[in-house]
């Protein structure tokens, strides 16, 4: 069977996330230091460690056939590669930044102004949507020390906790995009390639339905599980079970890891005792 090709970031926190996310598919790489190709032991796959500005166009050429790639350099440098699946790692932002100093009062304040950018095509389309021109200085590298030595007036790049532009004395002022690791996915890919991709993907969306949810068990005294039970935002409805204790109940159902929160204390109050919330590897829908 021919192999799956994906490319993957050589090196960097992408490149742990996407290692990370194969292995909880339970695809195991057999990759030895510096090694720029590597096989999975157990699945159809090649992985290919490419620098992260590269992937774009080894998508566009079918050298790969898939990539696990930020979706602000497939913006900057993808045209129209598709997207198979969103993967919720490694967040940021495209955003333009001003010295701090600097008053704003809108993007228009940016018309005739110096940007210092690495992503020139995204910035020109943002500009050219608000009717902005401004003049671009192209650079790779570090970006934000640009208003510093008077090289630009205000500079576009990714961010992430916006601790970097603190640091250099500069503010946040327009959020251009919002970015995520996706699974994207070359347009030459092979008709016969498509099986695999599907298994791929179906593993994928398991893995990230178990990371957004958790297993929650709780006791519940029976004249309380009906209240107990409409406060739990869960899949369908939870399973009741009773207890060796006459009366009780213990209540298990899967919620949204963010929900969590929200309901645990009126679950407290309605009644619920020893809630115990657990981690899930992987949930197929």
């Amino acid at each position: 069977m021919e192999k799956l090709k994906i490319a993957i970031q050589k090196s960097g926190r992408l490149n742990q996330d996407s290692i990370k996310i194969l292995k909880d598919c339970g695809i195991s790489i057999d990759n030895g230091k510096d090694q720029l190709k590597a096989s999975a032991r157990n699945f159809p796959m090649e992985i290919f460690y490419l620098r992260n500005g590269d992937i774009p166009q080894y998508l566009k050429d079918g050298v790969v056939d898939i990539a696990i790639i930020g979706e602000n350099v497939l913006e900057e440098k993808g045209g129209n590669i598709a997207v198979a699946e969103k993967l919720g790692f490694s967040r940021c932002r495209v955003s333009l930044a001003i010295p701090r100093a600097s008053a704003y009062n809108g993007i228009k304040d940016l018309a005739g102004k110096q940007i210092a950018t690495s992503y020139p095509n995204t910035l020109n389309a943002y500009l050219s949507n608000k009717g902005v021109q401004a003049d671009l200085h192209i650079i790779n590298g570090s970006v934000e020390i640009a208003p510093n030595i008077g090289l630009a007036d205000a500079i576009c790049d990714i961010v992430s906790s916006g601790s970097t532009l603190f640091k250099n004395n500069l503010k946040e002022v327009e959020v251009m995009m919002n970015s995520e690791a996706v699974l994207a996915v070359s347009p030459r890919i092979k008709s016969n390639q498509n099986e695999i991709l599907e298994d791929l993907i179906f593993r994928i969306k398991s893995v990230l339905a178990g990371r957004q949810s958790k297993y929650i068990l709780m006791n519940a005294p029976n004249d309380k599980l009906d209240a107990i039970i409409k406060l739990l935002p869960g899949m369908r409805s939870p399973t009741v079970l009773p207890l060796a204790e006459e009366g009780w109940s213990s209540v298990h159902t899967v919620i949204n890891k963010d929900k969590f929160w929200e309901v645990i204390n009126e679950l407290k109050l309605a009644g619920a005792e020893g809630i115990l919330v657990c981690p899930i590897e992987k949930m197929v829908l």
